[in-house]
């Protein structure tokens, strides 16, 4: 049973403190997500991003994102000065006792250090939780200090084979395993509240400035390869931005439940322990202030910032 609901948490009170771990490229999402923490000044601290693996990328696939996201943060986003960005691990854990160090993993413990219980440092996790779980392993005391938000799992109370998880298992036991506080958007809320068709992305992001355009463009790429199916106009199917779950949850727009915390199994099935501590679970994720408030930190940051010519998209549909 869930111990109470929230709603927001306080969560958009001040300035949120934030450590983003990403596998940007892999899908679309991600980028959303970055575009978001580095434009809006006004809610989001991001201390640093780190780049995560994944095993539809190239190998060494940290380094693949990790120049995908500097292609984002320094050509799409057109910043000069930006918060540091690292190299995660390229593989996922061997065991649940061995990290996998890099200089990624050292930035989180090390950006750590000034937070407490009372003041905990997010760490956003929207790719395989292979970094902070290895930072976890390094120095447990980092449990005092942060806080993880993950998009993760498929639903509640299965837990289930969801991308980011399966990139690396044992990652998630060693948090679950852990006395981090969690909080998890999983697959299922995020295909409800965060699913776009092809015309509503359009509608939502095309027009706003070369940074819009780009995501337009993205979105187009990645919905005619693998959603619209081939030789059928049919354009009903969504697509989902998962990631921004995350985000929400650190803006104050989500509703979320607070359950007994599991174990996880080698199958990624949730299963009832006497563990310590608890899991918060999003169960709504409200976009009818994500969107716009994400638009209007994306129209702001371009008004006031020089940006490079946007990119030209050739017309896909009608």
């Amino acid at each position: 049973m869930a111990l109470f609901a929230l709603f927001g948490a306080g969560r958009a009170l001040a300035r949120v403190p934030v450590i983003l771990s990403t596998d940007v490229g892999n899908e679309i999402d991600d980028q959303w997500v970055v575009a978001y923490l580095l434009v809006d000044h006004q809610d989001f601290n991001v201390l640093g991003i780190v780049s995560a693996h994944a095993p539809t990328l190239p190998d060494p696939s940290a380094q693949y994102t990790y120049r995908v996201l500097r292609d984002e943060v320094e050509n799409r986003l057109n910043m000069a000065q930006h918060p540091p960005l690292f190299e995660g691990s390229s593989l996922p854990l061997k065991d649940t006792k061995t990290p996998q160090p890099n200089a990624g993993v050292s930035f989180i413990i090390s950006a750590s250090k000034p937070f407490s219980s009372t003041h905990r440092l997010d760490l956003l996790t929207i790719g395989a939780a292979t970094d902070v779980a290895s930072a976890i392993i390094e120095d447990p005391s980092i449990a005092t200090r942060i806080r993880i938000v993950a998009m993760g799992f498929k639903s509640w109370p299965e837990g289930g084979d969801e991308f980011n998880v399966a990139n690396d298992f044992r990652a998630w036991q060693v948090i679950l395993n852990s006395r981090t506080p969690v909080v998890i958007g999983c697959a299922e809320v995020c295909h409800v509240d965060l699913s776009l068709t092809l015309a509503q992305a359009r509608s939502l992001i095309s027009t706003h400035g070369p940074i819009g355009a780009w995501l337009w463009g993205e979105f187009q790429d990645w919905y005619f390869r693998f959603v619209k199916p081939p030789r059928v106009d049919d354009f009903s199917k969504p697509w989902v931005i998962w990631d921004m779950v995350t985000a929400a949850y650190a803006r104050g727009w989500t509703e979320q439940r607070v359950y007994p915390r599991p174990r996880l199994s080698d199958a990624m099935q949730f299963e009832r322990a006497s563990t310590h501590g608890t899991v918060t679970w999003i169960t709504r994720i409200d976009a009818q202030k994500l969107w716009p408030d994400f638009l209007a930190k994306l129209d702001l940051y371009q008004r006031t910032h020089a940006m490079r010519t946007p990119v030209r998209f050739a017309p896909l549909v009608p």
